[in-house]
């Protein structure tokens, strides 16, 4: 029996490995722009930005607090990446989501344009059903509680423990556990996840998950 009827799919880190380089890129724009746009001198810019990612979860939350930034400015300062350089098409993700009869949500704390962009390098874009951004959340993000309430609202989910919602941060996975979605770390790394599944890649996720297939 198919026991899920929506994945909801992170995008960054989580459909491409995490060691091709690409957010190392988008870390160094980051930078870059916190010490040309806003003022914050070079050596303080990594412990601030780690202090933002820990406290807020994303680096932006925490300049439109304590900067009063403008988050598009942000957004599309640190996004242009010529992602060709980083990721090449997936056949095999390709394979598996056009396998699998779940509807497929891409839930980001990045930026629709950057979203897109990644899905079709990767080969991926016609089997994705939608995007929820960081703009569609209006700038809430992952770990804060209210931007998986708002993604229920905005994805039309009724039920959520009819969900599968995998990410490469445990930060992110307990706000949905507490939902009754059933969280997977996608990550190479052995930690303790606290969520219900932990896959070292995205392309196990049909092998290892129960409940995907009939």
């Amino acid at each position: 029996m198919i026991r899920f009827d929506t994945l909801l799919l992170d995008l960054d880190d989580t459909l491409y490995s995490p060691s091709n380089g690409l957010w190392e890129q988008v870390r160094f724009l980051i930078g870059e722009y916190m010490i040309q746009s806003v003022g914050i001198p070079p050596e303080n810019v990594d412990s601030t930005r780690q202090h933002y990612l820990e406290t807020y979860g994303t680096t932006l939350q925490g300049l439109i607090r304590h900067h009063a930034i403008d988050p598009l400015d942000y957004l599309e300062y640190v996004h242009p990446v010529s992602l060709e350089a980083y990721i090449k098409p997936d056949p095999v993700l390709a394979a598996m989501l056009s396998s699998l009869p779940q509807r497929k949500i891409i839930f980001t704390n990045s930026y629709r344009k950057h979203a897109e962009r990644v899905v079709d390098t990767l080969g991926i874009g016609k089997y994705i059903d939608s995007i929820v951004d960081i703009l569609a959340l209006d700038l809430d993000n992952k770990p804060q509680p209210i931007a998986y309430t708002k993604l229920l609202k905005l994805a039309e989910i009724k039920d959520p423990v009819k969900c599968l919602f995998a990410d490469d941060r445990p930060a992110n996975l307990a706000p949905a556990s507490e939902l009754g979605i059933t969280t997977v770390l996608v990550s190479s790394e052995s930690l303790n996840t606290g969520g219900d599944y932990h896959i070292q890649h995205i392309h196990q996720l049909d092998q290892l998950i129960p409940g995907l297939r009939s």
